[in-house]
Formats: C-alpha cells, sequence, structure tokens
C-alpha cells in the first residue's frame, strides 16, 4: 500500500452541510405548518364549545347573566366582550315571557405563532339557538 492521503476534491466540501440545511428547512416548515393547523382546529372547536357553553347558561341562569361570558372566556381566554352577543328572543324579554336564546360569536381572529409571520386568521361566526328553560340562578350551582 502506497502511503499517500485519500482526499476528498475540494468542490466537495460542505456538500453534506447544504443538502442537510435544504432537508431541514423544509422539514421544519412542515412541522410548524402541522402544528399551526392542528392549533387552528383546536381554536375552531373551542369557539364552537364556548358559544354552546353560553346558549346552555344562558337559558338555565338568570337573563344577561355575567357569568356567561365569563364561562366563555374561560373557555378561549382570547375572547373580548365584544365578540360575544347574548340575544333573548323576543326582544326586551325576561324570564316568563322569553322563547329561545341565540348565542353569538362573531369578529374573532386566530394568531398563528409562526415565526417572522404576522398573520391573523379569521374564525367564522358561530351561533347556537337553545329553547328557553329555567332561565332562574336560584339554587342553581352553575351560574354562580
Amino acid at each position: 500500500m502506497s502511503g499517500r492521503n485519500i482526499t476528498v476534491d475540494r468542490p466537495q466540501r460542505g456538500a453534506a452541510a447544504v443538502e442537510f440545511a435544504i432537508v431541514a428547512s423544509v422539514f421544519f416548515m412542515l412541522l410548524f405548518g402541522a402544528m399551526e393547523m392542528a392549533r387552528l382546529l383546536w381554536t375552531w372547536n373551542a369557539a364552537a364549545e364556548a358559544t354552546r357553553l353560553g346558549a346552555r347558561l344562558a337559558v338555565v341562569c338568570d337573563v344577561n347573566a355575567a357569568v356567561i361570558k365569563t364561562r366563555m372566556r374561560q373557555m378561549l381566554p382570547a375572547l373580548g366582550n365584544g365578540n360575544i352577543s347574548v340575544n333573548y328572543q323576543p326582544g326586551g324579554c325576561n324570564a316568563q315571557t322569553c322563547r329561545s336564546v341565540s348565542v353569538s360569536l362573531a369578529g374573532y381572529n386566530h394568531v398563528p405563532i409562526i415565526p417572522f409571520a404576522p398573520l391573523s386568521i379569521p374564525i367564522q361566526p358561530f351561533t347556537t339557538t337553545l329553547p328557553r328553560e329555567y332561565m332562574q340562578s336560584a339554587g342553581n350551582p352553575i351560574c354562580n
């Protein structure tokens, strides 16, 4: 055997690092995209469930009880009072004359945490309508 050293050709130096950089950037882009899609779907589901909870509370608690919006914000903390509307039908009714309650969530935007991409994705409006039930908080622990 000769005493020659085997060396890598000069044009091949760093090729593995470049290939890794390309593959890693595509992999991480797909990974972050999948994570953001999962967060968006979770937010969408939480918005729908918050609307359903708000309607349920509206038909078993006092008319315009503060607990309705408070519990909805516990499910989706980024909600503001302007995003939630509670409507009793017919308008101006009380616990004895109301026929139904509609709770709507509108104007909410999901903000992704993708670095270097300041996006805001609007969430579709959700509305849940339920027929009148008791509509009085007296003795109902869920309304406290």
